[in-house]
């Protein structure tokens, strides 16, 4: 059976991201450590493959479908999914899903390992120690910070679980505090180990 037709066979011969039924193929996703079996493949329709090659084309509604395709058993999917939403995570909504989505640590590692192509991995964010963050690491926060326009006061030691780093300002990073999910700025906040 060729790579397609077992492909196929695991996805009902639907794109493994989206659901489309029209113009499927193989699409491998690169993992450091396996080869190029059918575990590092998703199948994909010609939209999502070429929108996940070409960042300027990439139509943030289209994506709306990994609101359903994140909760794939098959971690490829998830990889791919994890990638797409931290891609896109300027537009608001891929953040919440963000937030919903739980990775084993192998498949996180996989998600984390290799850039999709055309993303820009320059930003680094460091803490108020000058310790690397990463997204989903935990913080403590250093001050105390007014989190304006919700009336409350994040105090210091609180901690902030599973953040996300602003992909284009090494300074600032998201997380839920009190169950507001606010900016914050990185020198406010130290990794915790």
């Amino acid at each position: 059976m060729s790579l397609e037709d077992t492909l196929r066979k695991r996805s009902g011969s639907v794109c493994e991201l989206c659901g489309a039924t029209d113009n499927l193929a193989a699409y491998y996703v690169a993992h450091d450590d396996k080869g190029d079996g059918v575990d590092q493949n998703v199948l994909a329709c010609n939209t999502c493959s070429s929108q996940i090659d070409d960042q300027n084309i990439v139509d943030p509604n289209h994506w709306r479908c990994l609101n359903d395709s994140m909760w794939s058993q098959v971690p490829v999917v998830q990889v791919l999914a994890w990638r797409m939403l931290h891609r896109l995570t300027d537009e608001g909504w891929p953040q919440d899903l963000l937030d919903m989505l739980y990775l084993d640590d192998e498949t996180l590692t996989w998600a984390k390992s290799v850039a999709l192509p055309g993303s820009d991995d320059q930003v680094i964010h460091r803490d108020s120690n000058g310790a690397q963050l990463e997204a989903g690491d935990t913080v403590t926060l250093v001050k105390d910070l007014v989190v304006k326009g919700a009336n409350f006061t994040a105090k210091r030691g609180t901690a902030v679980r599973g953040i996300s780093l602003v992909a284009d300002n090494a300074e600032q990073i998201e997380g839920k505090v009190s169950g507001q999910h606010i900016v914050i700025l990185t020198k406010f906040v130290k990794k915790s180990t």
